[in-house]
């Protein structure tokens, strides 16, 4: 299980324990977290996840593929250093600490 703060475009903070095996996105989900819409139920088939990746964390998750890559050119306002989908980020004890925000709009 992992520790996750999700940060609101506003700014206002969301700290909850998400399990192993699950995505970022499914974690928001799961818990109600505003800003992150997940149309396609984490297919990678749309861009409503969205987030940027606090700069610390950017080098300990796994590469994105190219789908991943492709589906971010939808993204607003996308940041290639630091823009993921959370659907592909999959939670393990490594990431306890992670920090994502929300964009200010999804689309």
């Amino acid at each position: 299980m992992a520790k996750i703060t999700y940060v609101e475009h506003s700014g206002t903070e969301h700290v909850v324990e998400v399990a192993n095996g699950l995505t970022v996105m499914e974690g928001a989900r799961d818990n109600n977290i505003p800003g992150i819409e997940a149309d396609c139920g984490g297919a990678c088939a749309c861009s409503t996840c969205h987030v940027y990746v606090d700069p610390a964390w950017t080098d300990k998750l796994t590469p994105m593929d190219d789908m991943e890559e492709d589906m971010l050119d939808f993204a607003f306002e996308p940041d290639p250093a630091r823009s993921r989908l959370t659907c592909q980020i999959k939670v393990t004890d490594a990431l306890d600490g992670l920090r994502v925000q929300m964009p200010e709009k999804q689309i």
